[in-house]
């Protein structure tokens, strides 16, 4: 909760600067791309609940199918975002390293190939960012549930093609993984700024094809230096901050929240 306080506000002034507008700053209206703060918070608060369900990924497919034919959904912390997204955070919890071990079989490597290569959307992005009910889209009722299924199905493929060509041994970028956070928070900065500065307008073969693969290791070679240590240590009091201060005495010795599964 403490990131995403500090990141809003951060780039709603930084959103300011450009536009020279006295826009309002609320909590609860994320923006840019502080919603995944917002829907991480309220994830891991509701995670107790999602470890004692029988079936817990089915019910959250169920909230996120119900969420997406509901018109009259509250935006606040961009609420319909984050209910339509819960059910891969909650698959999430329920794996273990033998899901990926199998992912990483021989077969499977193989079949991934052709998988990833005749993979292209062929609809409208807004299904993808899970901002908008179904009735506002223009399409029936009955399609919301359907899509939020067919998504999140088309999901688990392609997620489980990456992870079958996730190498096994320890790399130069093993340790990256753990940054990836920083990255993302902080790249919207560099992007942004770049948009405020009327960059991608005034260098015109930046939309050629040459400037496209200019643009795309470009992003690549920023994300990665922003997910590194020396970035990392500047930055850990505002993505990583530590609150031992906020709690009294050690929580380690705190009793569980809820009992343990095999008692409920």
């Amino acid at each position: 909760m403490l990131p995403y306080a500090l990141f809003e506000i951060s780039y709603s002034y930084f959103n300011r600067v450009p536009h020279n507008a006295n826009q309002p700053i609320s909590l609860l209206d994320p923006w840019y791309l502080t919603w995944f703060l917002a829907a991480l918070s309220i994830w891991l608060l509701t995670s107790p609940v999602w470890k004692v369900l029988r079936w817990p990924v089915p019910i959250a497919l169920v909230v996120a199918a119900l969420a997406s034919v509901t018109p009259n959904m509250g935006k606040e912390l961009d609420l319909p975002r984050v209910l339509g997204f819960l059910p891969f955070f909650v698959l999430g919890m329920m794996l273990k390293p033998e899901h990926f071990r199998m992912a990483r079989r021989r077969e499977v490597r193989l079949l991934s190939i052709p998988v990833v290569a005749s993979a292209a959307p062929r609809m409208t992005s807004k299904w993808f960012y899970r901002k908008e009910s179904t009735q506002s889209l223009g399409t029936p009722v009955w399609a919301g549930p359907v899509m939020v299924l067919a998504l999140f199905a088309c999901a688990m493929l392609l997620t489980t093609c990456f992870f079958a060509w996730v190498p096994r041994q320890k790399t130069w970028f093993t340790v990256l993984g753990t940054g990836t956070l920083y990255g993302y928070l902080l790249h919207g900065f560099i992007f942004k700024g770049a948009q405020y500065l009327g960059w991608y307008d005034a260098i015109s073969w930046l939309l050629q094809p040459l400037g496209g693969v200019f643009l795309t290791v470009f992003a690549a070679v920023s994300v990665t230096l922003l997910c590194t240590s020396p970035v990392r240590r500047v930055f850990r009091f505002a993505i990583e901050p530590k609150v031992n201060w906020a709690f009294n005495g050690d929580t380690a010795e705190l009793p569980p929240v809820l009992p343990p599964r095999r008692a409920v």
